[in-house]
């Protein structure tokens, strides 16, 4: 009986060209793969940004933010007047009686802090260039308790005014916040408006790292894995709002007295 013989098997060499384009496709076809993996399995975020605009009126309604969007509110904005009518525009004599304006920002939760800053022998919120670093080591406020942004108080003789916003157009506000009993920190960009009564402001982005105890620079909206709210649901961009009250002009400074300030303070550079 005759074996059938096998037919013989030879290799093939590809020419150079041939080799490196097959190899392209290779690793095309890699990456497509790994992109389509990351897709379905989508990378844990790091920074987590919301662009805002969230008016901080004069003697409106406390404004809750809510930096990580789990419907709990993380911090709190206030801002107060109370003197005479009739206030004039900035750099006019004051009109006769005592008046004054604030702007307060309040840990919405007892273990939250706001990095702190000493003016006029008063600890206050810190208003922050753009890149600080905000961190374990920040001077954050030792207890829970609300803090000075802007305050003034002043009558027909004179007056006096002090707090970090005072001077600026637009800075940052450091925080650290608990989710799940971890340490968060993040940032609040605020705009100052100006005008003729008080401190009104705007929120106008925020910002926090989801690794817990993890440093970000205020201003920072991206990291190597990051996700960025383009567009915040409309009731994120909406303060909450609450009856007005006395004890809302009063919120986190116990002793110290709402008056109208001696002159508007329009916010600069």
């Amino acid at each position: 009986m005759k074996r059938i013989p096998r037919p013989s098997r030879s290799t093939t060499n590809l020419s150079n060209p041939t080799n490196q384009r097959l190899n392209m496709y290779a690793l095309a076809a890699a990456a497509a793969g790994v992109e389509l993996l990351a897709s379905a399995y989508p990378a844990d975020a790091k920074i987590v940004y919301t662009p805002s605009n969230i008016p901080i009126t004069v003697n409106g309604a406390i404004v809750n933010l809510d930096l990580n969007h789990d419907g709990i509110a993380d911090f709190q904005f206030y801002a107060g007047y109370q003197g005479p009518q009739g206030v004039r525009r900035r750099g006019s004599f004051p009109p006769e009686g005592n008046h004054g304006s604030d702007l307060m920002v309040t840990p919405a939760q007892p273990s939250n802090r706001v990095w702190g800053v000493e003016s006029h022998n008063t600890l206050c919120a810190a208003a922050l260039p753009k890149g600080t670093k905000v961190g374990r080591h920040g001077p954050f406020q030792p207890g829970h308790s609300s803090l000075i942004m802007a305050f003034a108080t002043g009558n027909s003789i004179g007056g006096t005014a002090f707090g970090p916003w005072l001077r600026v157009n637009q800075a940052y506000l450091g925080v650290k916040f608990v989710v799940k009993g971890k340490v968060h920190f993040g940032w609040a960009r605020i705009k100052m408006v100006g005008g003729n009564v008080g401190f009104p402001a705007n929120i106008t982005g925020y910002a926090y790292e989801t690794i817990p105890n993890k440093p970000i620079l205020t201003g920072q909206t991206r990291g190597r894995d990051e996700i960025g709210l383009k567009e915040p649901h409309a009731a994120l961009t909406v303060p909450t709002r609450q009856p007005a009250s006395l004890g809302m002009l009063a919120l986190g400074a116990p002793g110290l007295a709402i008056w109208r300030r001696e002159e508007s303070i329009t916010a600069t550079d």
